[in-house]
């Protein structure tokens, strides 16, 4: 933990990098770099053989929550509005969700007609939602120690039991990036400093692959600032695969993984690869009180239609308040998108790429042999 004379900004100035200044860009060019990389990379047949569900799913639920929650203003508040650390803590003695908040967004993930989630277990913030026991940052100590009688919690835990009750596959997202940390950025120029961040990185991911039973998914994201031999990203996925041998991965660790990740746009992977298009259903992924721009429910079923169209899935994200219920908004708009995939999901589920793209009135997946129509002024599927 960084003392009270030590902001996050000044440790970013003293790795003698680019500066604080630079710090925000450079982050956000290493998403970009880790979400588009190795795209030429062909699937294995085992890969296949553990993606299959997945090929099928098509449709998953992407849930960002955390303590950026509490401030309602981005998910990168605290770095672009550079809160020193000891203040941003502060907001864990805010975060008092509701009780099992996680199964009214596993019900409506269902409702909506999606198959699996993937819920953020620890953001850029640092701060983990389960009961680590490698740091005292986290939800459960947190909890514990901000109002006496505090019930422990293991929110991770709570989301899993919650998305598995309503016959949902599990996923984790997990950044590796770390603010809190005091050897996030320091690692970047000190091997010491980088050997016990690497240690504490791989210590949580083990914590998170072995203490809730089968995991589907690992998202992993934003590698800054070390390499992927400096995260040690090889032997970091040999430990998830000892763990989890049926897990699949992503590629924001800086290795090719078992699927590639677009973020708010569509893009279909080269040479088969698989692919999965993340995106928010306005403009920010963690809650934003101030966000009001709502992609429509047509909007959304037809960027799923142009995904599973492609070849590829649709994670389509939820930023729940800090209490955890779900915003208005994002409630109406997956209600309306569940009446739709009532009627039109069997063109979607197990879809494959269809050459036939689009006409004036209409858009097309395909199954099997069988190219299907999609009128986009209506709501019912024409096959």
């Amino acid at each position: 933990m960084l003392s009270s004379a030590m902001t996050r900004r000044a440790m970013l100035k003293g790795t003698g990098a680019m500066g604080a200044a630079m710090a925000v860009p450079e982050m956000r060019a290493a998403m970009g770099q880790t979400a588009t990389m190795a795209a030429e990379v062909r699937a294995t047949p085992e890969q296949m053989r553990r993606m299959a569900w997945w090929h099928e799913a098509r449709f998953g639920m992407f849930i960002h929550w955390g303590l950026y929650c509490v401030h309602a203003r981005h998910e990168w508040a605290m770095e672009e509005e550079a809160i020193p650390v000891t203040e941003y803590q502060r907001l864990a003695a805010e975060f008092r969700p509701v009780p099992h908040a996680a199964r009214a967004w596993a019900k409506l993930a269902k409702a909506a007609g999606m198959k699996y989630m993937v819920m953020t277990t620890k953001h850029h913030e640092g701060f983990c939602l389960w009961d680590s026991k490698l740091t005292s940052y986290n939800y459960t100590a947190a909890g514990a120690n901000a109002m006496q009688g505090w019930a422990k919690r293991d929110l991770v835990r709570e989301y899993v039991e919650a998305a598995r009750a309503e016959g949902m596959r599990v996923g984790f997202y997990y950044s590796l990036m770390d603010w809190h940390h005091l050897d996030g950025a320091r690692c970047k120029t000190d091997e010491a400093a980088r050997k016990r961040f690497v240690d504490y990185t791989h210590g949580l991911i083990r914590e998170l692959l072995t203490n809730y039973g089968k995991i589907d998914v690992l998202w992993y994201d934003v590698d800054w600032p070390l390499t992927p031999e400096q995260w040690e990203s090889e032997r970091m996925n040999r430990m998830v695969f000892e763990l989890q041998p049926e897990i699949i991965v992503n590629n924001r660790n800086g290795l090719p993984g078992d699927f590639a990740t677009p973020e708010q746009r569509i893009e279909a992977s080269e040479g088969g690869r698989a692919w999965e298009s993340c995106m928010t259903m306005n403009d920010s992924w963690g809650f934003q009180r101030a966000d009001d721009a709502w992609k429509s429910p047509k909007t959304i079923a037809r960027k799923l239609v142009q995904c599973s169209r492609d070849g590829g899935n649709y994670l389509l994200n939820i930023g729940p308040k800090a209490d955890g219920t779900i915003p208005r908004e994002s409630l109406e708009i997956l209600t309306e998108v569940g009446r739709w995939m009532e009627t039109s999901g069997v063109t979607i589920y197990g879809s494959a790429v269809c050459q036939v793209r689009r006409s004036e009135y209409a858009t097309f997946t395909r199954k099997y042999t069988r190219c299907i129509c999609m009128c986009t002024s209506g709501r019912r599927a024409r096959r």
